[in-house]
């Protein structure tokens, strides 16, 4: 494994000698309240994509719990966007 964070490293002119996060996101402002909803579904729905849960809410790491329900009941304390 060391080997392949090595080689991805070197690929790259950014870095000098191991590479384990992609490095090609590209930001985006969030300018309206549409464009942060999608953005807030989008990593609600991360767990759900990698299979760790059926539904957004039953991942109790993720704030989708206090939106499903409407009130404070996850693990963190959140400011709802929404």
């Amino acid at each position: 494994m060391i080997q392949i964070f090595k080689e991805a490293g070197n690929a790259n002119s950014r870095n000098t000698d191991y590479q384990f996060w992609q490095q090609d996101n590209q930001p985006k402002i969030i300018l309206t309240p549409d464009f942060a909803a999608q953005k807030l579904n989008y990593i609600h729905n991360n767990p759900v994509e990698a299979g760790i849960v059926e539904k957004a809410e039953e991942y109790i790491y993720s704030s989708a719990r206090d939106y499903y329900y409407g009130k404070q009941i996850g693990l963190l304390q959140i400011e709802f966007l929404l």
